[in-house]
């Protein structure tokens, strides 16, 4: 039987809309199941923190577990690339931290690409680094450490986390801004360089703020500024580089991906949803305490942000010529 054109154009049309009806509805109704959250960093670790607050408030606003699994090894690569190789289907999303910019120019032997491999879903906080100094070093200021610096060339020992790690690029940057020769001693993390810098066997070491303010608060390590181009609540008093490296910016941060080609409606709403942690009064206090600040964006400003730092990192491994351990 032939249909009249209308009744077949009518019926056509509802059938070009049944196949995106499943994708849609699984939007919707997203999540049905329990969700992983894989972080690249050991339990107790600033990432691991920031993935469990923002788990936990996802679990409570969306009515399923979003459980974190704990990927640590290769500087956060390995849980990246657990992430690239899951179902794009919302069901496995990447605590996205720091490091991931600096390791898509570090590492030449990847087996993914960051921003072609991991769709942007939201970002949550960042926060600054700190310098610090053994309380017994002549310099008090950014400015008298970089003249001390300029006077004794090659004679400062600088601890750093290993070669190409976050904090070792930080240091990186700050010489090549302020002009000044320090010697690089890598350890097996910061623990390590901080226990030196209290003995006095290096004289500098750029951190994280969660890892040394206690220490500075103690008296044991002297804070001369954070890595911040502003100042960091958490540190009032304390100066940030910026004000003396104009230009100078270098920050902690973390966020999350999901695999590409990640439904769009789910990346939305994950993103909705973790915007709306993000300005929950107990949630910025919990990150305050970590001497992080809430990040808020659109999953394109994400990605905009995550080009930016890939950018700015590249160069300084470059022309440092810093090769990963």
């Amino acid at each position: 039987m032939k249909l009249p054109r209308r009744q077949f154009l009518h019926l056509a049309a509802g059938a070009a809309v049944l196949p995106a009806l499943p994708r849609g509805a699984s939007a919707l109704d997203y999540p049905t199941r329990p969700v992983r959250i894989i972080v690249g960093f050991p339990p107790g670790s600033a990432s691991d923190v920031t993935a469990r607050l923002i788990g936990q408030w996802l679990s409570e606003r969306l009515g399923q577990p979003f459980v974190i699994e704990n990927r640590p090894g290769a500087a956060s690569n390995l849980a990246a690339e657990t992430v690239v190789r899951a179902p794009a289907d919302g069901y496995t999303l990447l605590l996205v931290p720091a490091p991931a910019a600096i390791n898509a120019t570090l590492y030449d032997n990847l087996n993914f690409d960051l921003m072609r491999d991991i769709a942007p879903v939201a970002s949550i906080a960042r926060g600054p680094g700190v310098m610090v100094v053994n309380p017994m070093f002549p310099a008090k200021s950014v400015p008298e450490f970089i003249a001390y610096a300029k006077a004794n060339p090659g004679k400062i020992n600088m601890g750093t986390a290993g070669s190409g790690s976050m904090l070792d690029v930080f240091a990186e940057l700050f010489m090549m801004m302020a002009s000044v020769d320090m010697v690089r001693v890598p350890y097996r993390g910061a623990p390590p360089a901080l226990a030196d810098l209290i003995g006095g066997r290096v004289q500098v070491v750029f951190d994280t703020f969660a890892a040394s303010i206690a220490l500075v608060r103690a008296g044991k390590l002297r804070a001369l500024a954070v890595t911040t181009a502003t100042h960091s609540p958490a540190l009032p008093d304390i100066p940030s580089l910026g004000d003396f490296l104009p230009g100078y910016d270098a920050s902690v941060w973390e966020g999350i991906g999901a695999p590409k080609n990640t439904p769009p409606e789910i990346v939305a709403k994950l993103n909705m949803e973790i915007n709306a942690a993000l300005v929950d009064p107990s949630i910025k206090a919990r990150f305050a305490d970590f001497g992080r600040a809430t990040f808020a964006t659109s999953p394109a400003g994400f990605g905009k942000f995550l080009v930016e730092e890939i950018e700015k990192w590249a160069n300084v491994i470059r022309l440092a010529s810093i090769k990963p351990e």
